[in-house]
């Protein structure tokens, strides 16, 4: 597989959610599958705790980083300043709904703004060794996003971008929190499956709403498919076969292999002073369906809070392990 093949499946960045823990996991269950950070905000990188926000381990590659910002000096200071991290993709965020995203002036607002947006990756490019890509959603708002669409991928396309993700919804900034912002807006995937047609050129993914199963269906149409609450609610569904898509043996034959594959990962985090529910949170979903699942969740869940230190979380996770194991077993 070459490295431009990599956002044939992606895992979407989830604020909260994808974390280095949960992109550890994720790489167990797929090789080639793109991961991306949560978005991390220009302003933190330059001011914040730069190591602890952009720590992560080699075995994640493919990996991306997502930025959230709207001022070009200040992205491209953050992007020079992430350079030596080693990332395989720098992101802009144009796409997220949240309060405080848009009271910085940036995500899903910047639809409102093309040009805006393309000063900003114009000067995250110029500071960037890896590829400048871009997130984004159909519209916002009472835009119509027939026409604005078009419109930001032809000025992304202007500025040099060649690789964008499109949420296939609007983002409604006033009246529906970022949850709702994630579920009532209709999904309108015919339109992004036009805009590949319009746009041979770029590499456009298709993100919003994907379940287990229906990814071949939208690769017959897109570049990449971007996978987001299904793939952390139900990781085995959309990572554990993923590598098929490139035509790759999957590393895990099956959920209770990557459980046994994640104990040294877990092991070692443990042993750096992570507690094991900062881990088992992501790991809740991963027998989803599956003979234990309950079990699985309700050991890990209850058991996480009360563990106090590396030995105890250890075997937190081998009785809930076993516990499945023992569950798949019975006749």
């Amino acid at each position: 597989m070459t490295e431009n093949q990599s956002h044939r499946l992606s895992v979407a960045p989830m604020m909260d959610w994808t974390d280095r823990y949960c992109r550890g996991f994720h790489r167990v269950l797929s090789r080639w599958a793109l991961l991306y950070t949560e978005m991390v905000t220009a302003p933190a990188i330059i001011h914040g705790p730069r190591d602890r926000l952009l720590r992560y381990d080699a075995a994640e590659h493919p990996v991306a980083l997502q930025l959230g910002g709207s001022d070009p000096e200040e992205l491209a200071r953050a992007t020079a300043l992430a350079a030596p991290y080693g990332f395989d993709e720098i992101n802009l965020n144009v796409g997220c709904p949240s309060d405080r995203v848009q009271s910085g002036c940036f995500g899903a607002v910047l639809m409102k703004t093309p040009d805006l947006v393309a000063r900003c990756v114009t000067a995250m490019m110029t500071e960037s060794p890896v590829e400048v890509t871009v997130k984004c959603r159909i519209g916002v708002d009472d835009q119509d996003p027939e026409t604005v669409l078009p419109d930001f991928l032809s000025r992304m396309r202007d500025a040099g971008i060649r690789r964008i993700a499109i949420h296939a919804r609007k983002a409604w900034l006033q009246g529906l929190s970022p949850k709702d912002n994630r579920e009532i807006p209709p999904l309108d995937y015919p339109l992004v499956h036009r805009m590949k047609a319009r746009f041979p050129d770029l590499i456009l993914s298709i993100n919003g709403g994907i379940t287990p199963g229906t990814e071949a269906e939208h690769l017959q149409v897109m570049d990449g498919v971007m996978v987001g609450r299904a793939a952390y609610h139900q990781p085995w569904d959309v990572l554990g076969q993923a590598d098929r898509l490139w035509g790759d043996t999957p590393p895990c034959a099956n959920p209770l292999q990557a459980a046994d594959r994640m104990r040294p990962l877990i092991a070692d985090w443990l042993d750096e002073g992570a507690r094991i529910h900062q881990i088992s949170r992501h790991m809740l979903g991963l027998f989803h369906g599956r003979p234990g699942a309950r079990l699985w969740r309700r050991t890990l869940s209850e058991g996480a809070s009360t563990a106090r230190d590396a030995a105890q979380g250890l075997a937190l996770y081998d009785l809930a392990a076993q516990q499945v194991l023992q569950a798949t077993e019975s006749p």
